[in-house]
């Protein structure tokens, strides 16, 4: 519900705060006190359209906050609007589109006057108000149009065009096939055909090499020579018989290097065909890599995945076989479940429109007419359309009547759909009424205080002697400019308000204790 309201400078508006209760508010006040500001503030909230001009004169910008209590949880969301620039919103004091406060504030308020957006104007909602209203079970019709959408999908990746299935599996058996061809299984195989190319491309200076090394370290070679005759000068000297010993393993190691090396030239191969095969088989790599990924590795998985789309294909006249007769059966399910939910639809609708037109009567709207019209295989498509007057054809709501018989409207709708948004707001509700409507519309927006919090604008006595709270909005004159208080009233404060409203006069007797009457019989009516 909504707890705390705060304006700043919006139209004649300096800056007011109220916290609200629950139950039913009324919001009072002379002509031109900003009555009507409020509800303009509370739909700005909700993500109203934003105008410079509603900018108190002098002022920079209007700043609107409301904080609002969701269970255990509060959310404060606030609307700045610039007489330059674009108008800013923040939800729990961060940045937010307009957009994304329009979505937060349809799940905390509605409000019931001339406001485009609220809710029960839109087909879906009264669609759901409908269902509600008949006790429309939607489930299985919900869980079979997913199944058939499920399957349909199904139908559709498997790919409908015969031409086009053939001529991917011929492109997918071409891939297949150059990948097989070339034999690839080690994702490591460019590593290993690096080295060999090496070993191939350099064979004769390879043994060219070998066989200098050979020269140098074998038997007759000059290092086995200077260290044979390095050991000999050492030997039996007591001051150098580790060194001498050092020599004697240098002299193996270097007699193994020798016969290793002589081993490995003798297997190098000088092969012109091998290597130049070796090269085709690199270049054969590199065209793969280049079609089908950046190293083998990613090749060999294409491969896999084409592997498994061609099979995916190649039972596809199988797979869409089964998928067509699952779809059938559950197109016949479909079927007749969508023609049982417009039959509840169907039937559902005459008795809502009558309880609202009952609801109607009793709100000075007697000759009134709503029709809940169902369309749509499942009765998918309704609209509440109004005839306010006798003669005239009903229309949707946003075009069949006033912002006051719009409300009255809305209100004979809540009391009978009783759910909707936690807050309920209604502007000119009570317009050019009085008497005993009045006090039928206040006693029906107090019976709304069971399931929502009201508020309601109003300059009847009739409506606002119903309410919980009041607050009056109040004019005053600060330095030749205009500004606007709002004050809650309690006890003597709100009898002379209500003497005010049905007099013009605060200290009028006779209307202080028609406002005694008006207050007592509202009490009664909600205690009785």
């Amino acid at each position: 519900m909504l707890v705390e309201l705060v304006v700043r400078d919006l139209g004649v508006i300096d800056e007011v705060s109220a916290v609200f209760g629950r139950g039913m508010t009324a919001v009072t006040g002379e002509t031109g006190a900003g009555k009507t500001l409020v509800v303009g503030a509370l739909d700005l909230l909700t993500g109203g359209r934003a105008d410079a001009a509603l900018v108190r004169p002098g002022a920079s910008q209007a700043e609107i906050e409301g904080r609002f209590a969701t269970g255990d949880t509060e959310i404060v969301v606030r609307r700045v609007i610039p007489v330059q620039g674009r108008s800013r919103a923040y939800i729990d004091g961060h940045l937010a589109t307009v957009g994304a406060l329009a979505d937060s504030g349809r799940d905390l308020i509605d409000l019931h006057g001339q406001h485009a957006h609220q809710s029960l104007l839109q087909g879906g909602v009264q669609r759901a108000a409908l269902d509600r209203f008949g006790g429309v079970d939607t489930v299985r019709l919900e869980s079979l149009a997913d199944d058939l959408r499920a399957i349909d999908a199904g139908l559709a990746e498997l790919g409908g065009d015969a031409r086009a299935r053939l001529r991917e599996m011929d492109l997918l058996r071409h891939q297949l096939a150059e990948i097989d061809g070339a034999a690839v299984s080690d994702p490591d195989e460019d590593g290993r055909l690096d080295r060999d190319e090496s070993i191939l491309a350099g064979a004769a200076a390879h043994r060219e090499a070998a066989a200098l090394a050979v020269g140098l370290l074998g038997a007759d070679g000059p290092v086995s020579e200077g260290l044979a005759r390095a050991q000999a000068a050492l030997a039996g000297r007591a001051p150098f018989v580790d060194l001498a010993g050092r020599i004697l393993d240098a002299s193996a190691e270097v007699a193994d290097v020798a016969a290793e090396a002589r081993t490995r030239s003798e297997a190098i191969d000088d092969d012109p065909a091998a290597l130049a095969a070796l090269r085709d088989r690199r270049q054969l790599l590199a065209v793969l890599r280049r079609k089908y990924g950046a190293t083998l590795g990613e090749v060999l998985d294409f491969r896999s995945q084409a592997a498994d789309r061609l099979a995916g294909l190649e039972a596809h006249d199988e797979r869409a076989l089964s998928l067509e007769r699952r779809r059938s059966g559950v197109s016949g399910r479909l079927a007749a479940e969508r023609s049982r939910v417009l039959g509840a639809r169907a039937a559902a609708a005459p008795r809502l429109a009558a309880a609202v037109e009952g609801r109607l009567a009793g709100l000075a709207m007697a000759a009134a007419r709503l029709d809940v019209e169902v369309e749509g295989d499942a009765g998918e498509r309704v609209s509440f359309r109004l005839a306010a007057n006798p003669g005239h054809d009903p229309l949707p709501l946003s075009r069949a009547a006033s912002g006051g018989e719009l409300a009255r409207t809305m209100l004979a709708l809540r009391l009978v759909l009783a759910a909707g948004p936690p807050t309920l707001i209604f502007d000119e509700v009570d317009a050019g009424l009085g008497g005993t409507a009045a006090q039928a519309i206040g006693r029906s927006l107090a019976q709304l205080t069971g399931e929502h919090q009201v508020i309601v604008v109003t300059h009847l006595p009739q409506v606002a002697a119903h309410a919980d709270h009041h607050v009056a909005l109040e004019k005053s004159e600060v330095g030749g400019s205009v500004v606007v208080g709002l004050r809650a009233l309690q006890g003597e404060d709100r009898l002379a308000e209500l003497s005010r409203m049905l007099s013009g006069s605060p200290q009028s007797a006779s209307a202080r204790q028609h406002a005694e009457e008006l207050l007592s019989g509202a009490s009664a009516c909600r205690h009785g």
